[in-house]
């Protein structure tokens, strides 16, 4: 008996995750110290040769805070680099321990925007997080609507019906991926995992809610018929509009009601629309009071103790993402403390070597690895678990004890009418007055990246997180398929986190003496993204107006100076190239990171960075643009062939043509006049000048292309080229001084 006692015990003691240390660090660090060193050569060597006044001592002084910012940045990177993690869960032994006791989960999709976000997108992602490996009755899905649509409405009404079919197939055959759309599109491989007569019934079934969906979003109206089948509808009235309008909560579907099952028998997840209260005078901080509406209208209806959130375009890939998450929040040893478990951010979209640079690889693969290491990683806004109690303000203790047995399990004697009110009541425009919602109780308000913000205090509030990255996705969703869409993206992201570091909260202030000083550093590798334009922009145009005027901003090739800046260049280079390659990347696709690097920076990066400033000085408000999930038939056809899309005359092409044609127009004409003899000097002086703008050049051959050969619709407009040839021709005014 007491040896049965002894087994029971050290069973129950088995963690239910386990950490990894990654492997390579030795030759990392003996690569990282040799290029510290070469950095601290390369500055010594800027700082002991200026050249006298008039003769590119400006330009030189330049280079030297250029570098010496690249060396900064060099450091913080760095910080996660040094022991990064990985983490591998143990699903059999959560479900030996807790399978009758699971915690109840709340899931909550934000939308705003039925033509950026088609409603057909929407519901996929949420029949995929309503088919979950998990007991149905122990969800409850929530999608915020701030487009607050009608049609995004009849969507998710067609879905709670389509849903009483697709739960019980998904289960029936434990098919993955579960969001229909992703699942028929690879139907050749799924096909032969059911029933032919059944799959093919699901498939018409959703095929053809599809297209009553999509019709109705083409034409801007629902069937009239259709309206009279839930009383929902009624909220859209003559007087309501986008941004004028009452607070909608309609429950489609009521999981504590016994006669909410599928076609199995089985009971269903709990189905919620919200459009909270809109009134133009009013701010409604974008994402993140959505969020917060959502912690509080479920709050009454399920008030489940784990809270997922995830973008309407990020379905559910992977069945057991759920318990995989349970598997940190109910360690007995090691759970107390995690705050938030975070997925990846992973696209389906991609092209074979990522043509807009949009994998993220070496982030989740190393840097993510890295910040769990030193503290915990990054909230990236979606794809994230959480406690709801840290969303609500809780400051992690010791003896504090999570209840994962809360949650509303009966309704009693209220019905749904009544829940919906009350509901209605806590998504009021002035509900928030005079509280601590979007300071200290919930998602942050004031900035554009409200869920960086919100880990950092989630992680100063002393809890910790966990990044997990499992062989198959959680969650897939939609990377932008065009430049346009990618540059605006990173915009945001890039405005956002530099808005997050020159404010109270960064992280070297709000985190001193919270968290340690490597988390604190990590936190500004994204939240600098937007001061490395000026650098970046600095590099790529003055050494080759440089070469072109005669002004030598590098050492002799033949110089031993010269060698720090090469080791320099091609280890980083090189190390740089090995982490991508062993994150997933293709050569390739590494090489088209290059490049996209540098477009973002002189574009995207630059404008955050002035949008920033602009907004630190009152000249501007917070503002948010929803990023398109959509292209047209030729965009889409263009992005499968890997060719970059342009096609407007956008002032962000006329930088990225701008900078191109420079350095094409200084390569030729540096090159002529060395050999020429015109500046009287040693052909090996600027030989690294021009190197560098030779490397920009071949960098830049797509978008050559994209100026002077292409005749698609997704070519450089010409007004955007004779732009461009301007600006050149202005450059070369300017002097090197």
């Amino acid at each position: 008996m007491e040896t049965t006692t002894t087994t029971e015990r050290q069973r129950r003691r088995r963690p239910l995750f386990t950490t990894e240390e990654l492997g390579g660090r030795a030759v990392y660090r003996v690569q990282a110290a040799t290029v510290a060193a070469g950095i601290l050569l390369v500055l010594y060597y800027r700082a002991t040769r200026v050249p006298a006044a008039g003769e590119g001592q400006a330009a030189w002084l330049g280079m030297a805070a250029a570098e010496l910012w690249f060396a900064v940045y060099w450091v913080i990177a760095q910080s996660v680099r040094w022991r990064p993690f990985r983490r591998r869960t143990f699903r059999d032994r959560l479900a030996e321990r807790y399978e009758q006791n699971l915690p109840d989960v709340d899931i909550f999709v934000c939308t705003a925007d039925p033509q950026s976000e088609p409603p057909s997108l929407v519901i996929s992602t949420i029949l995929s997080v309503m088919a979950y490996n998990y007991p149905s009755e122990k969800i409850s899905v929530y999608l915020s609507d701030d487009g607050g649509s009608i049609l995004t409405f009849y969507a998710l009404w067609e879905a709670s019906i389509f849903a009483k079919k697709w739960l019980p197939f998904c289960k029936r055959y434990n098919i993955e991926p579960r969001s229909p759309a992703a699942y028929f599109s690879e139907s050749k491989v799924h096909h032969n995992l059911c029933i032919p007569k059944e799959w093919a019934l699901i498939k018409n079934l959703y095929e053809e809610m599809r297209e009553r969906i999509d019709t109705a979003t083409m034409s801007g109206k629902i069937p009239e018929e259709m309206k009279l089948k839930h009383k929902g509808f009624d909220e859209w009235n003559s007087d309501f509009t986008l941004k004028n309008h009452q607070p909608i909560v309609q429950i489609l579907i009521d999981g504590k009601n016994r006669n909410a099952i599928d076609d199995d028998r089985n009971m269903l997840p709990t189905l919620v629309y919200v459009a909270r209260e809109k009134r133009p005078q009013y701010h409604h901080n974008f994402k993140a009071g959505a969020l917060n509406a959502l912690i509080r209208v479920s709050s009454v209806i399920s008030d489940s103790p784990v809270i997922l959130n995830v973008d309407c375009d990020m379905y559910s890939n992977n069945s057991d993402s759920i318990r995989d998450a349970l598997c940190f929040f109910l360690d007995e040893e090691m759970g107390q403390k995690i705050g938030f478990v975070q997925y990846p951010q992973i696209f389906n979209n991609m092209t074979q070597n990522d043509i807009y640079g949009n994998s993220f690889n070496v982030s989740y693969h190393v840097e993510m690895c890295g910040l769990d290491s030193v503290g915990g990683c990054l909230y990236i806004g979606t794809g994230c678990f959480h406690r709801r109690e840290i969303l609500c303000g809780r400051i992690f203790s010791k003896d504090y004890k999570e209840n994962w047995n809360r949650g509303i399990k009966e309704r009693g004697k209220q019905n749904i009418n009544e829940i919906e009110e009350k509901a209605k009541s806590l998504v009021t425009c002035t509900y928030e007055h005079r509280t601590q919602w979007g300071n200290d109780i919930g998602v942050k308000y004031g900035f554009p990246a409200e869920d960086i913000i919100t880990g950092l205090a989630i992680h100063c509030r002393g809890w910790e997180s966990a990044f997990i990255n499992p062989k198959r996705a959680a969650f897939l969703g939609l990377a932008p398929s065009t430049l346009a869409q990618n540059i605006l993206q990173h915009k945001r992201w890039s405005e956002g986190n530099l808005t997050i570091f020159l404010s109270k909260y960064c992280s070297f202030l709000f985190g001193h003496g919270k968290i340690k000083l490597q988390l604190q550093m990590g936190y500004c590798i994204c939240g600098l993204w937007a001061a490395n334009s000026l650098p970046t922009l600095y590099y790529v145009v003055i050494p080759s107006l440089g070469l072109v005027k005669g002004t030598p901003l590098f050492p002799q090739i033949t110089s031993p100076w010269a060698t720090p800046f090469i080791y320099v260049f091609c280890v980083k280079t090189l190390y740089g190239l090995y982490e991508a390659l062993l994150s997933g990347d293709t050569l390739k696709g590494w090489w088209n990171g290059q490049r996209m690097w540098m477009v973002k920076s002189i574009t995207s990066y630059l404008y955050g960075f002035i949008d920033t400033i602009r907004k630190c000085l009152g000249m501007s408000k917070m503002s948010f643009e929803v990023t398109a999930k959509v292209s047209s038939h030729d965009e889409a056809k263009r992005y499968e062939q890997e060719i970059l899309e342009f096609g407007s005359s956008s002032p962000e092409y006329v930088i990225i043509a701008t900078v191109a044609l420079l350095n094409f127009v200084c390569l030729v004409g540096g090159l002529s006049q060395i050999m020429a003899g015109v500046w009287n000097m040693p052909w090996n002086v600027f030989l690294p000048q021009a190197i560098l703008c030779g490397m920009i050049v071949i960098i830049n051959m797509p978008i050559y292309e994209a100026m002077f050969l292409r005749k698609d619709n997704g070519r450089i407009p010409t007004a955007v080229t004779l732009a461009s040839i301007g600006f050149v021709m202005l450059a070369f005014l300017v002097p090197i001084v």
